[in-house]
Formats: structure tokens, C-alpha cells, sequence
């Protein structure tokens, strides 16, 4: 008789990809008792070190879209710890991000293979976990799906839909004439770096030979192109992309191993000296079943950017097609990809996050309810990741009330919002609600014109700053008309969300995967945002008048800080620190200005 496990949760995820990496924490540091079960050894899905796929999102294609709150301080844990980009060490902050969060209960290695669901509600699911053979039962008053293969709906009857949708159904531009279940397919990676020597290469006699380009057919392979990630080894689409998976990674194998020989030996790649140092045995998967919600997101949506009143999130990545042939679709003018840029975000409403038919099932990543082709755009891991923050952010408001997923949605969706505001989420067209004790209270800098710091938008965008430009060592100020008590602040500082101020690699891991690790023979190291404030200070003036200390930081890595205090004050002010012009070190990133979105007490 093998062991069984409980748990009672509040919430139980199912997938530690990165929509369910930041469900699961979202949830938890709003107080809700989480379980995340993960079927795989490391976190992070397809970013993971399982697979190498760079995290793309809005800000990838757009200006000034970069994704805050949990991606943006992930993304900086990574660019500080992981000057060198190495996939262990990030695949060791995913974790850490997860494992160390008080109120989850992680469960890795653990595949969710049952359920029990009664009149559309679901009451347990049960996993199996292959390293300790044990199995995990939860129960849970909200479960949302991460899988990315939406194991619960065909566990509990949930709404799905699979393939590609008529023109009739939604009056979509790329619709087909007529529907199909054809998908996107899946790839696999390879990862290579350029050596000092010469390195030969014998392929294993069950490859793939190529010839020529055309035997590839034209699929783009210069080493040195920065989009070279061989995203084009890519099948399934025409097949079932869940039931088909074994069959269909070995036939990529087959094809990767030849590609590489192709790259290799035969015609000139400039590869004599690069090496193969690996290949992904794990298939990275785009496409499978997609929920029904209440609303489907659609193709009008993603290019029209309509109001939703129920917005949650955002998106802005191209509508990247990958047409179902794949690899053996000749890539001449691009014709194995329906593309079209985008140029604003769109937004993503709470409505497409939850079930349409199971009352307490709700969904995060690229199985969101969706159309195919706005599943085009929504599926990269960058917009993955803000549906991720605000389904756990409203699961945890559901479930501390006592209410369904719909329920939130229709009684809670300002108090969602602004909770995801407040961490640090964008949703374009809202402002962030201001703290009542700053709002009563008198704003000054001892340099420049601070009022920006108060206007409810923590990001340039649409041709605005937001931002205030101070001195370092200069202090900005909030004084009482009589002294208060001050609970804590908010601070939200410039991490350079465009990247232009970092030096090589501009994202958390945004690179070509043949350049990754290591980048070359000269083990490159990558930058840090330059603009950040790494010291700081916040000072209280007591009733006698005296200032004192309260607060002070000397090596912050992090755009977002939320700082508790407990001080009876008649005026806070903080002070960005620098000793950039001094004769001894610099103990900033690299600048003496301080360009700070939001500084507020409460």
C-alpha cells in the first residue's frame, strides 16, 4: 500500500511554470494557505533549465511595457545574482522563490492525475509523486490550473476548446474558412558556444542528414543572429499535441541532431569552432487545450485594445502565429508564421481567467480562455506571468471571503485591482489609489518638482515620465500639520524596464540560446540596470523636532520596496544616497541621480 498525503489549502495550483509560480506566491503573500504541485524537478516550465526558452513579454516588442510586480523582481533577483546568466543558478532562485514562501506547501516531482468534482465544483485532486511514491490528496476551496495542458478539464468536465477557430465563430481576420484541432507545435532547444579551437562533430547514425538549406528548408541557422534559438525544430501541430508527445519529441531529436550536422559539416556556418553542449530531451509545448471562460479573448481584442472594466493584466507580444506544418513548412519570407506587431497593450480581463461551468476553477498561463490566434499573443511567459500574479491575487480575495472566482470578479474586481496596482502591476488605464495619509499631507523636495511621485502611474508610458529626477543626497519630504502615526512606505524606483542602460544581456535571460551559457570562450558577464538606487535612507521627525533614522538600505536590488514602520511623526523624508562623486568607491550601480515613480507613506 503506497502513502497518501493531505492537504488542506485555500488554494491549490496545479503547475510551477511561471504562471504558476506566481499564482501560487501571489496568493500565499496575500494570506492564503497555498499548495503547488509541480510534476517536474525544477520550477519555471518552459524558462526552466529543462527547456532554455528566454522570458518574452509585452516589453520585448513595445516600449515601456516591461512586466512588473513578481517578473520585474525576479528578473532583478536574476540580473544580481546571475551576472553570467547560468540556467543552475536561475533554475535556484525559482526555487528559492517558491520553496521559501511562508504559506506554500511545494510539492515537485508530483503529477496531478485525479479529481473529484461534483455539480461543477471541485473538491480534491490527487497527485502522484514518483520520488518518495506518494500520493498527494488536496483540497482546496479555489484550484487554478497552470498545467499548460489544462489536465483538470478533462479531470473535472471543465469547458475546453483545442484547434483553431472558423471566421464564423468570432469574425476574426485570421480565422479559417473552416475550423480544424490543428495547433502550434512544439520545439525542441539546443544550446552551443564558440570555443578558442577547432571542435569536429559525428552525428548519432539515427539523425537527420540535410544536405543543403533547402533540405531544411531555408529554416534560419546563422550562428551569430541574435534570434537564433532554433525555435524552427518544431512539430506537432498537425498531430495531437498531449497524446502524440513521445512520438513526436523523438522525431525532433532526429531532426535537431541533423541540424546540427547540417551546421557542422555540411557548407560553410563559420561553426568549426563551436561545440554542441546541449539538447533539450523535454519538448517546449506552445499549444493544447484552452479553457472557456466568460469571456473569450479575441483577435479584435489583442489589436482594438478595447475597456474591459474587469482588467487584471495586459499583453503586448506580436501575434506570433506558428503555423501548424512547422518544420517541414519552407520558411522562405517567413511563410511558416503569421505575424503582426502591435503597438499598444491590450488588456486581459478576469473573465477569461476563470471556468466558464466548474465554479471554483480558475486558469493562468497559455491555457487562459483565449481564440487561437489572441492565444498567439497571450501565450508568451512575460504576459504568462502578470495573468499568473492576478489570478493568484484574486483567488486569495475569493477565498478569504468565501466566494466563487465569478463572485470576486463581479463583487471584488476594485479591491483586485488595486491590490495588484499596489505590488507593483500595470493595467493600463487605471491609476494606482494613493494612501490617504499622503494625500493629507504636504509634499516638497529639496530639489525639483516631486508631485509626479503621487499620481497613481509607477512607469513611463505614452510619452510621460511619471517619474521624479532627483539629486542623490537631496531629500523628499512629507510634513504633517500634526504628528501622525506612520505604519510604513512605498517605493517604487527606476529599474531601466527598457533595458537600455544594461550592458549585454538586456533582459533576466533574453538571449540567443546558442549564445547562452556560457556566451563564448570569454565567459562574458552581463550588466545590471545602471539607474537604480542602490542606498537609501528614510528619516522621521519626532514631536520634539529632532530627525532620526527609521530606515536605511545599502544594497537594494529591487524596483518595488514596502518597508513596515511604526513611528508617530510630524514629517518623513527620504534620502537617495551616492558617494558617486567621492575619490574612494562608488557604492552605487552607476548614477547620481535619483529616478524614483513613487515614494508615499501609510
Amino acid at each position: 500500500m503506497l502513502n497518501t498525503k493531505r492537504h488542506d489549502v485555500d488554494i491549490c495550483v496545479i503547475g510551477g511554470g511561471i504562471g504558476g509560480m506566481f499564482t501560487a506566491v501571489a496568493a500565499a503573500r496575500h494570506g492564503a494557505k497555498v499548495a503547488l504541485m509541480h510534476d517536474r524537478p525544477v520550477l519555471g516550465g518552459n524558462a526552466s533549465s529543462e527547456i532554455l526558452m528566454w522570458i518574452s513579454g509585452a516589453g520585448t516588442r513595445v516600449r515601456d511595457l516591461q512586466e512588473t510586480g513578481l517578473m520585474e523582481e525576479l528578473l532583478l533577483n536574476n540580473m544580481y545574482h546571475n551576472p553570467k546568466r547560468n540556467f543552475t543558478v536561475w533554475d535556484t532562485l525559482l526555487y528559492e522563490m517558491v520553496r521559501f514562501e511562508k504559506n506554500i506547501d511545494l510539492m515537485l516531482n508530483c503529477a496531478c492525475c485525479q479529481a473529484e468534482a461534483k455539480d461543477g465544483h471541485i473538491e480534491s485532486v490527487r497527485g502522484f509523486q514518483l520520488t518518495t511514491y506518494t500520493w498527494h490528496e488536496v483540497r482546496a476551496k479555489i484550484f487554478v490550473d497552470c498545467s499548460g495542458d489544462s489536465i483538470l478539464a478533462p479531470l473535472t468536465g471543465a469547458e475546453f476548446r483545442v484547434g483553431r477557430e472558423a471566421k464564423a465563430e468570432f469574425g476574426e481576420e485570421f480565422g479559417l474558412d473552416e475550423a480544424d484541432r490543428h495547433t502550434m507545435g512544439m520545439s525542441i532547444m539546443l544550446q552551443c558556444r564558440e570555443t578558442d579551437h577547432p571542435v569536429p562533430y559525428t552525428p548519432p547514425a539515427w539523425a537527420y542528414i540535410y544536405p543543403d538549406d533547402a533540405a531544411m528548408h531555408h529554416k534560419p541557422h546563422d550562428l551569430y543572429a541574435i534570434n537564433t534559438n532554433f525555435y524552427w525544430i518544431e512539430l506537432g501541430g498537425m498531430q495531437n499535441s498531449i497524446d502524440d508527445t513521445e512520438e513526436i519529441r523523438d522525431e525532433l531529436l532526429k531532426i535537431a541532431f541533423g541540424v546540427w550536422d547540417h551546421i557542422k559539416n555540411h557548407g560553410d556556418h563559420g561553426a568549426d569552432n563551436w561545440e554542441l553542449e546541449w539538447v533539450s530531451f523535454l519538448p517546449g509545448k506552445r499549444e493544447s487545450r484552452r479553457y472557456v471562460g466568460d469571456y473569450t479573448l479575441t483577435q479584435q481584442d489583442v489589436e482594438q485594445c478595447p475597456s474591459f472594466p474587469d482588467i487584471v493584466a495586459y499583453g503586448g507580444w506580436q501575434i506570433d502565429n506558428h503555423l501548424p506544418g512547422g518544420f517541414y513548412m519552407d520558411a522562405q519570407g517567413g511563410a511558416h508564421l503569421q505575424k503582426r506587431r502591435l503597438s499598444e497593450p491590450y488588456g486581459i480581463p478576469l473573465r477569461c481567467l476563470y471556468s466558464k461551468n466548474i465554479d471554483n476553477l480558475m486558469f493562468a498561463g497559455r491555457n487562459i480562455s483565449a481564440s487561437h490566434i489572441a492565444f498567439s499573443s497571450t501565450r508568451v511567459m512575460g504576459t504568462i506571468g502578470v495573468i499568473g500574479q492576478a489570478v493568484g491575487t484574486a483567488a486569495a480575495i475569493a477565498a478569504r471571503d468565501g466566494l466563487t472566482p465569478r463572485q470576486a470578479c463581479q463583487e471584488r474586481i476594485e479591491e483586485i485591482q488595486d491590490a495588484l496596482m499596489q505590488d507593483d502591476c500595470f493595467l493600463p488605464g487605471l491609476r494606482r489609489r494613493i494612501s490617504p495619509l499622503s494625500q493629507m499631507a504636504r509634499l516638497t523636495a529639496e530639489y525639483g518638482d516631486c508631485s509626479a511621485l503621487i499620481n497613481g502611474i509607477d512607469r513611463r508610458i505614452w510619452g510621460m515620465d511619471n517619474g521624479y529626477f532627483g539629486k542623490t543626497n537631496k531629500a523628499i519630504t512629507y510634513t504633517f500639520d500634526r504628528p501622525v502615526r506612520v505604519h510604513g512606505f512605498r517605493l517604487v524606483l527606476d529599474s531601466d524596464l527598457n533595458r537600455d542602460f544594461v550592458e549585454g544581456n538586456p533582459d533576466g535571460l533574453n538571449t540567443s540560446s546558442v549564445l547562452f551559457f556560457p556566451y563564448s570562450h570569454n565567459q562574458t558577464t552581463f550588466g545590471f540596470p545602471r539607474c537604480l538606487v542602490k542606498r537609501y535612507r528614510v528619516e522621521a521627525q519626532g514631536e520634539n523636532g529632532e530627525w532620526k533614522t527609521v530606515f536605511e538600505e545599502t544594497d537594494n536590488h529591487q524596483r518595488l520596496i514596502r518597508q513596515p514602520l511604526d513611528v508617530v511623526a510630524r514629517a518623513v523624508r527620504l534620502i537617495p544616497l551616492s558617494t558617486y562623486f567621492s575619490e574612494t568607491k562608488t557604492e552605487d550601480y552607476g548614477s547620481s541621480v535619483a529616478h524614483i515613480f513613487n515614494f508615499e507613506v501609510y
